[in-house]
């Protein structure tokens, strides 16, 4: 395949996880999510895609774009790093690259990586610098380590449901847990933990 630009791999990866999410984006919001002031500006970059094997552009369709590459389907995993306070955790400044690894090697199927910070999930096998693998959902069972953001911080924790609030519990004693009223502090689920990759 014909080398990519830093803008185009970032906009193919832009139209991956849209499609993903069940649909690839329009003109518009790809201009939207790239600050260019014109869609026409998007379109160039998409015929630059097309030329390179990425992608196929279907005429006369809002949203005509079908990933043609197998690595442009983000063959892997994209890896999020640090997560900008109040965005989206798969927004595209976070992902810092994709990861070669089958999503279905996870059960329930892995949809991103995180790269854990410190050791607060040590006795769970979770280790500072590990990529922890996530499949993204709102909802988690008691018990279940998730991807919980508390407020604009997000955070890996094992969640326990008591009878009026919410405990994230740490795997390290050194750490306390963290308990939410969820009436009270703004808090979501981001993913369930599905498996860990060891980098070093």
């Amino acid at each position: 395949m014909i080398p990519l630009t830093d803008r185009q791999r970032e906009i193919l990866e832009f139209i991956a996880l849209r499609i993903g999410e069940g649909l690839p984006p329009t003109l518009a919001e790809i201009a939207a999510a790239f600050g260019f002031n014109q869609p026409r500006a998007a379109y160039k970059h998409l015929q630059a895609l097309q030329a390179k094997g990425c992608i196929e552009l279907l005429p006369g369709r809002n949203r005509g774009i079908r990933l043609l590459d197998p690595s442009a389907r983000g063959a892997g995993l994209p890896l999020v790093g640090r997560v900008a306070a109040g965005a989206p955790i798969l927004a595209i400044e976070h992902v810092e690259r994709r990861v070669t690894v089958d999503p279905a090697l996870f059960k329930p199927r892995a949809d991103y990586l995180l790269r854990v910070k410190g050791d607060s999930m040590r006795d769970a096998g979770i280790l500072d610098g590990d990529l922890a693998a996530v499949h993204r959902t709102r909802e988690a069972h008691n018990g279940r380590i998730v991807v919980a953001r508390i407020e604009d911080e997000v955070t890996l924790k094992r969640l326990r449901v008591l009878a009026s609030k919410l405990r994230l519990e740490p795997a390290n004693p050194d750490y306390a847990p963290i308990e939410i009223d969820p009436r009270r502090t703004p808090f979501a689920i981001e993913g369930v933990y599905v498996g860990v990759i060891r980098t070093a």
